[in-house]
């Protein structure tokens, strides 16, 4: 079928299978040209390995460090007359890559949160690899059902305390709107924290070190956000904020797990980038138009494998991790520098609908959104057919 973007809301509900190709394609070509990652990973698990840092992550381990990988995801694959989501082409292009180069890597679809694909992936594990060094853990779900009560938790994106108000980006249209958010009330915040802290993550560890699929030495990293004040009370300050509390709380907890394999777990602190998820928070995408911009002019602007290849090559296995006072990685680093910020905050207030696109680079995130889903890339003809029913190799 012709496949083109259909955009609804802050999602895309259509993918390209040979525009995601491009993405994945273009990605390992910014980390070969970077050179090997000395002493880097060789048995790598992604956790959420199929959209963003998680895909980000896993490529820039497998490509700069020749490392086998397995990926977990829940992902919906496509049909003659459906598309399917964008991480399950993203993976179809990552398998086909990784197989190209004389890499193992194994793909598992289904609820990360199941104690299911738990036991399946510690089976395969044991199986190929015997043991992994790297745990990444990058899993992004507005709702999680937890293994052990069955109870569903669904998260939400709110203020804590007081109603919130802010500028806002309509994404649509490129309107900047003033939005008001109430407050959280009832279990949002318990919900949120079920869901997006750090009680799965901690979940995954425990079973693989009970499974003695954990090597000596290994490091487990998780992913946060922090960002600047004009967030913080939508992200930092609000529900999310508790949230990534929580999954720092659970990083003190499995480092004391892990000495016992001089093993180590990380909160690495990212950079505000296009998501999936990221495009859901109120707020956010209008301050990231605007970081584009001030980042892009500074020659600093990176993008997530910029971001996962750093991680990997100049902190984790560097012995140069620069933990800041809480013991939290920060490749947010160039976003929060002092003169990035000052121009980011003085554009902010300054920023309306009129004189958006002198400000921001809305351009830029709107174009970088579309390749999200395998839309934009140079080299791709959208107006031909393509095969949308391609399955993951080792799905198949």
């Amino acid at each position: 079928m012709i496949v083109s973007p259909k955009i609804r809301g802050f999602i895309c509900t259509t993918s390209h299978p040979d525009g995601c190709a491009k993405h994945v394609e273009e990605q390992i070509a910014v980390v070969k040209g970077r050179g090997t990652i000395e002493g880097g990973p060789k048995k790598v698990l992604v956790i959420g390995s199929s959209t963003g840092y998680g895909l980000s992550s896993r490529i820039a381990a497998a490509f700069g460090s020749d490392a086998a990988s397995i990926g977990v995801f829940f992902e919906r694959p496509g049909t003659e007359a459906k598309t399917a989501t964008a991480g399950w082409y993203n993976t179809v292009a990552f398998e086909k890559e990784a197989k190209s180069a004389g890499l193992y890597a194994r793909s598992f679809n289904g609820d990360a949160f199941s104690d299911e694909v738990k036991h399946e992936v510690i089976a395969a594990i044991k199986e190929d690899l015997g043991q992994v060094d790297l745990v990444i853990y990058s899993l992004a779900s507005p709702r999680r059902t937890d293994p052990k009560s069955g109870n569903v938790f669904k998260s939400v994106l709110k203020p804590i305390g007081e109603v919130y108000t802010n500028k806002t980006l309509n994404t649509g249209n490129g309107a900047v709107d003033e939005i008001t958010i109430q407050p959280a009330e009832g279990d949002d915040i318990d919900q949120t924290v079920s869901v997006m802290g750090g009680e799965d993550w901690e979940m995954w560890m425990d079973a693989l070190m009970e499974a003695g699929v954990l090597a000596e030495g290994v490091q487990a990293v998780s992913y946060s956000y922090i960002g600047p004040e004009v967030t913080w009370p939508i992200y930092k300050n609000g529900t999310i904020g508790r949230a990534k509390e929580d999954l720092e709380t659970v990083q003190r907890s499995l480092d004391q797990k892990l000495a016992s394999i001089s093993g180590k777990a990380w909160v690495s602190v990212n950079k505000a980038l296009v998501t999936q998820a990221s495009s859901a928070i109120p707020v956010v995408p209008l301050y990231i138009s605007l970081l584009y911009k001030a980042m892009k002019d500074a020659g600093s602007h990176e993008d997530t494998i910029h971001q996962m290849d750093r991680l990997l090559r100049e902190r984790l296995y560097n012995n140069q991790p620069l933990p800041d006072e809480a013991g939290r990685i920060r490749i947010d680093d160039w976003e929060m520098s002092p003169e990035i910020q000052s121009i980011v905050g003085k554009r902010w207030d300054e920023v309306d609908t009129e004189n958006l696109n002198e400000l921001a680079d809305f351009a830029g995130y709107q174009a970088a959104f579309l390749k999200l889903f395998g839309f934009g890339f140079d080299g791709v003809d959208y107006r031909v057919e393509t095969d949308t029913s391609v399955g993951v190799p080792s799905l198949s």
